[in-house]
């Protein structure tokens, strides 16, 4: 090892070992302080990426609108949002109401902000406090900075998503079902 390294072998193993198994490992170990430091750790990570992608798509529906219309926002967002239910966001195996909230409720957390979820004999209803994507942009300033004035298809979508109807008819009130024929 010669003098200009910055980092020896041991640290850069360290840094390169994910901060799930590290957390695991500080837990297993009691060690409850460690495993605090590393749960916000992996907090302030995984919302750096998901800003960075929130403003990223926000910044190309943005483009998208202002060259070509919000029909081609539109379609770009079914497009992406039909890979994405084959691939990511899978619907989940059970399809009955509760199944949906739970699967749902689970797919919102990701955003890391707190949901509100209420039931009545009508309906259930799942809230972000704050939206964990389109909120958080007007929050940190980015349609100050330049974007469109509202995050367009996701702000549509999170509407149609958020009331559940007690009936669980969730497909007519949630997902935009593509036409027959059509591949989004």
């Amino acid at each position: 090892m010669n003098g200009n390294r910055l980092f020896t072998d041991e640290e850069l193993r360290e840094m390169g070992r994910r901060t799930l198994d590290v957390a695991q490992e500080a837990i297993e170990q009691g060690d409850k302080q460690k495993a605090k430091e590393l749960v916000q750790r992996m907090y302030e990570e995984f919302n750096h990426l998901h800003d960075g992608a929130m403003y990223w798509i926000t910044g190309l529906q943005t483009y998208i609108y202002q060259n070509y219309g919000i029909e081609a926002v539109e379609q770009s967002e079914r497009f992406a949002h039909t890979i994405e239910g084959r691939t990511v966001f899978k619907a989940p195996e059970q399809t009955d109401l509760r199944s949906i909230v739970i699967h749902m409720a689970k797919g919102l957390r990701g955003h890391l902000q707190p949901l509100v979820i209420e039931e009545d004999d009508e309906k259930i209803v799942l809230t972000m406090k704050p939206c964990g994507s389109g909120e958080r942009i007007v929050a940190m300033g980015g349609y100050e900075a330049g974007f469109a004035p509202h995050y367009l298809g996701h702000e549509r979508l999170s509407h149609l998503l958020r009331a559940l109807p007690r009936d669980g008819d969730v497909r007519l009130r949630g997902y935009r079902q593509p036409r027959a024929g059509s591949s989004g």
